[in-house]
């Protein structure tokens, strides 16, 4: 298994947002967390390497990256952004990452209306919004999303000062919540109405599992937001992108299709 502080150096060298989009609350994934986030999910639990793994509002690939560095037999990226998909799979070719798939896509939706992910995935993971301006509740949203397209664990980033509200979330839902590490978590001078250099932030990252059998209805809400998710692996202006199922996921190839208009 690779080092991490070789896990971190791969990650430096990735692209950020060219313009961040305050509406996505979009910022990077500091690369010293998410090598610490995929190495300690595949050191401690073995939930990357030769998995299927999704990576929810994956960006620029921060997180999608490290995944496929630490042997994911497929990782795919789902983001709403065509800019951040285009700047993602730039970072996936530079370091000539195949087994790697980008899907745009509403992620909200994506329990709801695109029943063929529902439980597809032995891994998701996300570093979603934490709903400090138009976002507010994002965060849930993204897990209860991403527990519909998981049959395995959920990893996922959370404002340390929600903690007590995930748990009792989480706890409704039937599902256990372990707290794995708090970190700290250096928020940039990114847009106009940041007035300090960076700010650390107190960050949760912690792992979900189901306790039980949820159906989609009892949590999961239809989002009014945005458009329906495509019916397809994302065009994303490239000529194909293999659709992936169940019937299909264990002998296919893996690898990003065609090139951005």
């Amino acid at each position: 298994m690779i080092r991490l502080k070789e896990l971190e150096s791969w990650l430096q060298d990735l692209q950020d947002f060219e313009t961040p989009k305050v509406a996505l609350e979009q910022y990077q994934t500091p690369p010293h967390i998410a090598a610490h986030i995929a190495h300690t999910i595949q050191a401690s639990f073995g939930d990357l390497e030769g998995k299927l793994v999704a990576d929810l509002g994956c960006g620029c690939g921060m997180l999608t990256v490290a995944a496929a560095i630490m042997g994911t037999a497929t990782v795919v990226g789902f983001d709403i952004d065509s800019d951040a998909l285009k700047t993602c799979k730039e970072n996936l070719e530079e370091l000539e990452i195949t087994a790697a798939e980008l899907v745009q896509a509403e992620v909200r939706q994506l329990g709801v209306s695109c029943s063929r992910f529902t439980k597809l995935f032995d891994t998701v993971l996300l570093n979603p919004s934490f709903g400090t301006k138009c976002n507010q509740g994002t965060d849930l949203e993204f897990v209860q999303v991403a527990l519909e397209l998981s049959h395995g664990p959920v990893y996922s980033l959370h404002k340390t000062s929600t903690r007590a509200h995930i748990i009792k979330t989480a706890s409704r839902w039937g599902v256990n919540v372990q707290v794995l590490a708090k970190l700290r978590y250096d928020l940039p001078n990114t847009y106009k109405f940041h007035k300090k250099k960076s700010v650390d932030i107190e960050v949760d990252f912690i792992k979900f599992t189901v306790n039980c059998h949820i159906v989609v209805e009892d949590f999961i809400k239809p989002c009014p937001h945005r458009s329906t998710v495509p019916s397809k692996w994302a065009k994303l202006d490239v000529k194909h992108m293999e659709m992936l199922d169940g019937s299909n996921q264990t002998n296919r190839q893996t690898a990003l299709s065609g090139d951005f208009a």
